[in-house]
């Protein structure tokens, strides 16, 4: 596939349609209060309710998804710590939520890309970065793809509970498995937090014995906070590719690690990071869920604790988000949205008789 080109030239077009005002009043509006629908739920439905009308307004036909799920394996949201800590394990009873989806105009009922991002936060976060930046990225794909010609083979998703265990993103992915309508996903999680200072980038512990290429980029630039890590699998390689040549081309360009976690997609993926304890780090969001469900998946993150000292903390808020690379963040997802055509599932043989 020749996707430079193409590339460029759709990212030059949506960055003059892209507006930084838009992103900044979508991240305060969502962001002014701790949402959950457990610990916070008239701010879920609120920020519900403002999602649904921007996607509306951006000219998409949302529609919204109950779920009703027990006994289901998770964690807490409660605030504080790195999620895969031991102590944050939780198996919940029962849990009543609900995903939004939104399409734009008549797609067919072929094969499309699903960009999703969490709506939920932990209790006692505003969750500016994580991850109303990422709701808001995913409302500008809405409007800047909604000003192209013709449709792309496009879905959004907001997703519930993803501070419980990825629980939404569970659900939905049940239902976009191989041989399904998703062909492939881009997860937008905690994008919005740059910094340029020298040291403001962590490495998880073991990380650079796993994935010396990777770490030793970030080492290489001084261990800078202002790259966007993008995560895949061999089943989604091209989609990190797009992504990295769209972020090259936006304003102003983004640098990017790429990751190409080793395992395959399927439960065997996710069993293979029991062996390899690094590795679940790169599986701490809502494209975990796609993975294991067998379709490709990106994660397009800033690596949250990593980078941000205020995750999962109270001084989560808007005025530390960095809104003019997070609308570029927003482009370089459109774009690659716009262009991705992940490869068909293939399908089962048949046995002669």
């Amino acid at each position: 596939m020749e996707a430079g080109p193409d590339v460029t030239a759709l990212v030059r077009e949506l960055t003059g349609r892209a507006d930084p005002a838009r992103l900044r009043d979508d991240v305060a509006f969502l962001a002014d209060r701790p949402r959950g629908r457990t610990h916070a739920p008239e701010a879920m439905l609120r920020a519900e309710a403002h999602v649904a009308r921007r996607l509306a307004e951006a000219g998409w036909r949302t529609e919204r998804q109950p779920f009703d799920v027990r006994w289901r394996p998770g964690c807490t949201d409660r605030p504080g710590g790195a999620r895969l800590s031991p102590f944050r394990f939780r198996v919940h009873r029962r849990l009543t939520g609900a995903n939004l989806l939104a399409e734009l105009g008549d797609v067919g009922d072929g094969p499309v890309v699903l960009v999703g991002a969490h709506l939920d936060t932990v209790a006692g976060s505003p969750g500016a970065d994580d991850n109303a930046s990422g709701v808001a990225a995913l409302l500008e794909v809405a409007r800047l793809l909604g000003g192209l010609p013709r449709p792309p083979a496009v879905r959004l998703a907001c997703f519930d509970m993803e501070e419980l265990g990825f629980v939404g993103a569970r659900v939905a992915a049940r239902a976009a498995g191989p041989g399904r309508r998703v062909a492939g996903m881009l997860c937008l999680e905690s994008v919005g937090c740059f910094d340029t200072a020298p040291g403001t980038q962590a490495i998880p512990p073991g990380f650079g014995a796993v994935f010396p290429g990777a770490a030793g980029t970030v080492h290489a630039t001084g261990r800078r906070g202002d790259f966007m890590l993008v995560v895949h699998r061999r089943s989604s390689d091209t989609a990190a590719d797009l992504w990295r040549r769209a972020a090259g081309a936006a304003e102003p360009p983004l640098p990017v690690v790429t990751l190409r976690d080793p395992r395959p997609d399927g439960p065997l993926g996710a069993l293979a990071g029991l062996a390899v304890p690094p590795m679940n780090h790169l599986g701490r969001s809502d494209h975990a869920a796609f993975w294991n469900a067998g379709v490709p998946a990106v994660l397009l993150t800033g690596t949250a604790n990593f980078r941000n000292p205020r995750y999962h903390r109270p001084t989560d808020t808007p005025d530390t988000v960095d809104h003019e690379r997070l609308t570029a963040v927003a482009v370089a997802t459109a774009a690659t949205a716009a262009l991705w055509r992940p490869p068909g599932p293939s399908r089962p043989r048949r046995h002669r008789r």
